[in-house]
Formats: structure tokens, sequence, C-alpha cells
């Protein structure tokens, strides 16, 4: 499968918890309007990059948050929470 990377724009931080969440919310809304967007008819190339883009960007974004919330957890600075890149988020097993 070919990867698409696209710039995540949450990339842009620094961020606050409500900020990552209200960008997962938006990633979903655009998922779920390319999925039924030509639900009979299948999207096109670039839909297909577009969808792909997004799901990458949706896996960075949730790691983002589980990192966040793991160094509050354990007492450190969750600003520290870096953006991994697409290839390390997408080896992980869900």
């Amino acid at each position: 499968m070919q990867k698409v990377v696209g710039s995540n724009p949450i990339s842009r931080l620094p961020v606050d918890d409500q900020q990552v969440l209200s960008h997962i919310d938006e990633l979903v809304q655009e998922e779920e309007r390319l999925l039924h967007a030509h639900e009979n008819d299948g999207l096109s190339p670039e839909e297909h990059a577009k969808l792909e883009q997004v799901r990458v960007q949706l896996d960075q974004t949730w790691d983002l948050l589980r990192q966040r919330r793991s160094l509050r957890q354990y007492g450190e600075n969750p600003d520290e929470a870096s953006l991994r890149d697409p290839d390390t988020v997408e080896d992980y097993e869900q």
C-alpha cells in the first residue's frame, strides 16, 4: 500500500488536549465525508489519496494525545509530546 504523506496541521505546536481532540473530530468528519460521498460509485484516485492522508493524520493525532496524557500521568510536561512521523505510527498494532 502506498503511503500518502501530508502535512498535519496539528504539528504547529504547542497545543493543548482540547485542540488535539478538536483536530481529531475534524479529521473524523472528513474521513466520514469521503467514505459517504460516493458510496455507490467509489472514490476517485485523488479521494483515495486524501482518505489515506486523513487516516495517517488521525493515527498521528491520536498518538500525540496518548503521549500528552501519558506524560501528564507521570508528572511530566505534556508539551514535551511530539508528532511522530507517519511510518512510526502506521507500524503500531491497533
